[in-house]
């Protein structure tokens, strides 16, 4: 007979000498199922190996775990305190949601797991809800799905129920959501039936913070309208650059500085792979962030009428100001970052902000995707047809046509990616939108920005954009 049994929470204790010193019954249970005794060694492994982690560290570890005592799986949420000088040498043990299951009822839940991460996979709208299934953040991939996106925008954070509308449901919302997963539903502008799938997210005094938002086709899109795919994606950007932006901003930044506070042990001694590890959840956190700009910016550049000031700017001066900003970056791989000097000025006609974003995306992926020990040089000059131009060339591998007539396009990384053997600074790679801004931001400036042919007379040329502008008058 299948049982399942929930406790609240289970308290614990343990020594110098990583022996499990007192306990609230379940854990003393599962102490003694393992083979151990209380007061005795601490016989669970999945426990035990916290317990070293967070002593080792002198931090506290919080973590999901699970042990088999023999017949059952027993799981909870751990949370590791190492005790400070005064109350000893061991650690607190605490374990939240506390739960055992038979085998059975193990295999019933990793099915239902796998079921949702299908469901995950293959939804074309995906979506975040509060508690109170009211619509936070929405995702589409679908081409019929631009009405649902923009009634979302016209009138955010209403449930959402009341943007689609269900099949075979009478009662009044909201109800519980256990009564709606899986429940049939129509989407506003769509002749195709959807499946609704609600995924909650996190616990609160036993109720979901949260929930992921799935509607899954019943069948694909007979046809693709190109014009329709477009429309929603640009209805997504707006909704992710006008919402999601702002919310991630702050828990992002917030994870980069505990990490940084971890890496730099300033929190207390650290092992060096704890250390190294911080140091990846800090760059990764940078990544993030990085793309909630681009995502930012996407917003801007793709709205309708989206204009920029007619300033009167130095090329040479904004050229010095960008490398100037990404010298740490370019000396961190012994980079040279040189601007040439001009004889005369070039001045061009554009919006300073604008023109030094456009500079730091191609310096930065200059740098990010050229050997170790080379040059990144930018120059400048007037041109005849009453333009001006600005040359960022850098000395790696370069770009092939085949990627040059790609490389502007929205979400396009295989240009210049890392990971596809352009060079070898590109690692994780970036949003794919740094370049399709860029160019978005010269066509506004009236300006145009292309990928040049390499410098066949010259040895070290690897890949060479030009940004052109229109000039400024003299005087």
């Amino acid at each position: 007979m299948n049982r399942q049994q929930s406790i609240l929470a289970a308290h614990g204790r343990t020594d110098g000498e990583n022996r499990l010193v007192s306990a609230d019954e379940p854990l003393a249970q599962l102490q003694e199922n393992c083979g151990g005794r209380l007061p005795g060694a601490l016989a669970i492994p999945e426990l035990l190996e916290l317990v070293e982690q967070a002593r080792a560290a002198g931090l506290r570890i919080a973590r999901q775990f699970t042990a088999f005592d023999g017949e059952e799986t027993v799981g909870g949420y751990a949370r590791i305190r190492p005790l400070d000088a005064e109350e000893g040498e061991g650690c607190e043990l605490l374990i939240e949601n506390w739960h055992q299951a038979a085998a059975s009822d193990i295999d019933t839940r990793e099915t239902a797991e796998l079921l949702d991460a299908v469901d995950l996979a293959s939804a074309e709208i995906a979506g975040r809800l509060d508690a109170r299934q009211h619509v936070q953040a929405l995702t589409t991939v679908s081409a019929d799905a631009g009405e649902l996106a923009q009634a979302i925008e016209r009138q955010p954070g209403r449930a959402w129920s009341e943007y689609v509308t269900l099949q075979g449901i009478a009662h009044q919302q909201p109800l519980h959501w256990r009564l709606l997963d899986g429940v049939s539903a129509q989407v506003p502008g769509s002749e195709r039936s959807w499946r609704v799938r609600l995924i909650p997210v996190g616990q609160s005094s036993g109720a979901p913070r949260g929930f992921e938002w799935l509607l899954v086709a019943d069948e694909p899109l007979p046809d693709r309208d190109p014009a329709a795919e477009e429309e929603a994606a640009r209805i997504h950007s707006r909704l992710v650059g006008g919402a999601l932006t702002p919310v991630l901003r702050q828990p992002i930044a917030r994870i980069i500085a505990n990490a940084e506070t971890i890496r730099a042990r300033l929190a207390g001694p650290l092992r060096d792979e704890y250390s190294e590890y911080a140091s990846t959840i800090a760059a990764a956190g940078q990544h993030l962030s990085a793309m909630l700009d681009d995502l930012a910016d996407l917003e801007v550049v793709e709205a309708p009428g989206f204009t920029t000031a007619k300033d009167r700017v130095d090329l040479a001066d904004v050229a010095q100001r960008a490398a100037g900003i990404l010298g740490v970056r370019a000396a961190a791989r012994d980079i040279e970052v040189i601007v040439e000097p001009q004889a005369e000025r070039v001045v061009a006609i554009a919006e300073f902000r604008r023109l030094l974003q456009i500079l730091i995306n191609l310096i930065g992926n200059a740098i990010a995707y050229s050997p170790e020990h080379s040059t990144v040089t930018i120059t400048t000059h007037s041109r005849e047809d009453d333009a001006v131009a600005i040359r960022v060339t850098d000395q790696g591998p370069g770009i092939t046509a085949d990627q040059a007539a790609r490389i502007f396009d929205k979400f396009e990384r295989l240009g210049r990616d890392g990971n596809d053997g352009h060079g070898d600074g590109g690692g994780e790679g970036g949003s794919g939108l740094g370049l399709y801004i860029s160019h978005r931001l010269a066509a506004a400036m009236d300006g145009e920005l292309d990928v040049l042919p390499p410098d066949l007379m010259s040895e070290f040329a690897g890949a060479v954009f030009e940004l052109r502008l229109p000039a400024a008058d003299d005087g």
